[in-house]
């Protein structure tokens, strides 16, 4: 199946009031496990690549975009290519001829006047080129490389009343939002703030994402979607269930050396996370995308 954009993903989901799930590819298996994934839930998906990963394939997205590319278009299913988190203009001037049809930019550690005008630069150039545009705002912890941070402090949240100016001042396309999520959990113990979520979601005209879904439990994943989120970002949950299988395997098997045998399970057990994360956000058994 042809390569669907991430805006039309995105925009369908919002439309049928359901949801659409955003899974971090680091490595072939990863893609594959969601294409596998999204094919047995019947359900379209985004396929995302961070600059982090980037950075762990040498810098240049061309090959692991490649990689990403061909696996969604040999899928039965929509899948979109996102360019996630980043920080870099050198690869956000990429993007296009890597593939993607779309991009977060990554302008929330700056303080809030730095933030919006980066961001507002980003976007002017982004539909220039012919991609849709994600930002955050607010302070989502737990990035790479960034200290903890409470998901419940005073001020990490984002206020409502600010982020319609923010999507009035920039243009974006989605809004990333803090609501009680942090990135990089190994359980999923987070509890939403389902009343903010609400308020963002009758503050600003475009869709609102979740990052740090690995960590939110299914009901909590059901009531944010209920209550206004569109796109759930899904990351660090692939790699528990990789990794996982991986420790499985050679710990029943000490002597193999051939990654296929560890391999296999490993996707196949990110391959079943990426189904279940699926049917949570609800969306329709058929996969197709709404007109």
């Amino acid at each position: 199946m042809p390569l669907v954009s991430t805006g039309e993903l995105v925009t369908a989901a919002g439309a049928g009031n359901h949801g659409i799930a955003a899974f971090n590819v680091i490595t072939l298996e990863h893609a594959e496990a969601i294409a596998t994934g999204a094919e047995r839930a019947g359900a379209p998906a985004i396929l995302q690549i961070s600059e982090n990963a980037v950075k762990f394939h040498g810098g240049d997205p061309g090959a692991v975009t490649a990689a990403a590319a061909a696996v969604a278009r040999a899928s039965s299913v929509p899948l979109s290519l996102h360019l996630d988190h980043v920080e870099s203009a050198a690869l956000l001037r990429a993007a296009p001829e890597a593939g993607f049809s779309s991009v977060m930019f990554d302008a929330s550690k700056l303080p809030y006047a730095e933030n919006l005008a980066a961001t507002a630069e980003a976007v002017r150039w982004g539909h220039d080129h012919g991609i849709w545009v994600e930002a955050e705002l607010g302070a989502v912890g737990g990035k790479d490389g960034e200290p903890s941070l409470d998901a419940h402090a005073p001020g990490v949240r984002t206020d409502p009343a600010e982020a319609a100016v923010y999507v009035t001042g920039t243009g974006v396309d989605a809004l990333a939002v803090a609501v009680g999520s942090s990135h990089a959990m190994t359980h999923r113990t987070a509890v939403l703030d389902h009343t903010l979520i609400a308020a963002l979601r009758d503050a600003v005209p475009v869709p609102l994402v979740l990052h740090g879904s690995s960590g939110v439990p299914d009901e909590e994943i059901r009531r944010a979607v209920a209550s206004g989120m569109v796109k759930i970002n899904v990351g660090t949950a692939l790699n528990t269930a990789f990794t996982g299988a991986v420790r499985d395997y050679l710990a029943a098997h000490p002597t193999t050396v051939d990654p296929r045998k560890y391999l296999v399970p490993a996707r196949e057990a990110m391959a079943g996370t990426v189904a279940g994360f699926l049917r949570v956000v609800g969306v329709p058994a058929s996969g197709r995308v709404r007109d």
